[in-house]
């Protein structure tokens, strides 16, 4: 799916469930999980056009959309052989698990890394936070850890849009297009790097991703359905 089309769904989502608030049976949101073909979305943050390390001729010869995006964070890749997963929430109905508090927005980017993490796990791979940088991140031999998840999230009267995409087996060159996040020096991994052959296909990663993620969002929701 392109992004402007994936970007529009999200949006009349989240309209939906902000006006749905007054009814307490509406839906929790909805997750959505997309493919998107080569592409790179830029952020407003100050400096993160800077990190398209391609002028507009090279991105054009590899076939390499730009857009920009109203999100959290910097500067992504999207492409074939990457999951994308766009939550659309109402967070004023999820809860924090542990403390029955709001979830909140901090509590939410936690959420979506546990997911992640989950996922990796179902495989036997450990997936790590890094305090200094929202994402997942693993082990990748005498080196930095990898990002294999990177994610950013936009919030608006507390329903969210935007989300996390997790590296199956995309093409790792076309990450040298950008500074991945604006992190400098900071690899970019994928399951089919860590795994190989072993690495599992993308609709049974896909499957894995979003059992892991609508069990937290279930156990963490006030009530209503979630749909899928």
């Amino acid at each position: 799916m392109g992004y402007a089309e994936a970007l529009a769904i999200q949006r009349a989502r989240q309209d939906q469930l902000i006006g749905a608030r007054a009814n307490p049976r509406s839906d929790v949101g909805t997750i959505y999980l997309v493919e998107h073909p080569p592409l790179i979305t830029v952020t407003h943050r100050k400096g993160a056009d800077q990190h398209v390390l391609a002028d507009a001729n090279r991105l054009d010869a590899l076939g390499v959309e730009r857009h920009e995006t109203d999100r959290g964070g910097d500067v992504t890749y999207h492409g074939p052989g990457q999951i994308v997963a766009y939550p659309i929430l109402d967070l004023q109905r999820l809860t924090n698990a542990d403390t029955g508090k709001p979830l909140g927005l901090h509590g939410y980017m936690r959420l979506l890394e546990q997911s992640v993490i989950d996922t990796l796990a179902h495989y036997g791979i450990r997936g790590d936070r890094d305090p200094q940088a929202t994402g997942v991140w693993v082990s990748a031999g005498q080196g930095p850890p990898a990002k294999i998840a990177a994610m950013g999230v936009r919030v608006r009267k507390w329903v969210t849009t935007h989300g996390l995409a997790l590296n199956v087996a995309p093409d790792l060159t076309h990450f040298n297009l950008i500074v991945p996040c604006g992190l400098v020096g900071r690899p970019v991994t994928s399951l089919n790097a860590l795994l190989g052959d072993a690495c599992p296909s993308f609709d049974d990663t896909k499957s894995t991703l979003m059992a892991k993620l609508t069990h937290l969002v279930s156990h963490a929701r006030l009530a209503g359905p979630i749909s899928r």
